[in-house]
């Protein structure tokens, strides 16, 4: 199964107010693990920077001015996004200046029913807690100490180990683990072997003969007596 884990940084909030994507990071999934291929790419959002956005991301409009159009580009982003699931982190967000740009672009709308929002599992599975990205990294121990500021492609790689443990990553590690340690037990088992000659008890016989009265006064439904020996049994004849 095919994912793609996407991030995106934009000069705002709103794309209707005329913000726009700056950078783009993707990171592709197969069967839940990092298949080590990415798309990353910064655009000339063609505008000027609010000093807001370059708190959050540090991009510059200077860095910016050299980098392709998000039109020039767009061809390819959808090539690598391909018909996969789209995991992002409060995908709302993401997913609406996405498909402004897809817009002004003449190319089609992403598909709702194509995201996972990983923030709306975050909400379900810890009510109350932080589900900020940062948040859900120090919940699962995920480290992100490089993440000073905001990147797409950083971001995604983060988001892709915390989509990992918030689908159930972590216990099937430990689901692993445990059939692991019931294999050792049954090979431990196994490599036991009965003695073909029982040792002989190292109870004199007196003390055979008291232990066997005294499960003689505990009566004749006693649970002692599904583990006596035969000297009990024959003491218990006397």
């Amino acid at each position: 199964m095919r994912e793609i884990v996407i991030d995106t940084e934009t000069t705002g909030l709103d794309p209707v107010q005329g913000h726009r994507i700056v950078e783009v990071g993707c990171v592709e999934i197969i069967n839940r693990i990092p298949s080590g291929v990415t798309f990353h790419r910064y655009f000339n959002p063609e505008r000027d920077m609010p000093a807001e956005a370059h708190a959050v991301h540090g991009l510059t409009r200077e860095f910016l001015s050299d980098k392709s159009l998000f039109a020039d580009a767009v061809d390819e982003l959808i090539e690598f996004l391909g018909d996969a699931k789209l995991v992002i982190h409060n995908a709302g967000f993401d997913c609406m200046f996405l498909n402004a740009e897809f817009d002004r672009a003449k190319r089609p709308q992403i598909a709702r029913e194509r995201l996972i929002d990983t923030l709306a599992l975050a909400r379900r599975l810890h009510p109350g807690g932080g589900n900020k990205l940062d948040d859900l990294c120090v919940r699962y121990g995920i480290d992100n100490s490089r993440r000073t500021k905001h990147g797409a492609l950083l971001d995604a790689e983060l988001l892709a180990e915390v989509y990992s443990e918030l689908i159930g990553g972590r216990q099937a590690k430990l689901g692993l683990a445990e059939i692991t340690v019931a294999r050792r037990a049954a090979s431990i088992a196994g490599a036991s072997r009965a003695r073909p000659e029982p040792l002989p008890s190292l109870a004199s016989e007196q003390e055979i003969a008291t232990h066997a009265a005294f499960i003689a006064e505990l009566g004749t439904s006693a649970i002692w007596r599904d583990y006596i020996t035969i000297a009990d049994s024959n003491a218990l004849k006397r």
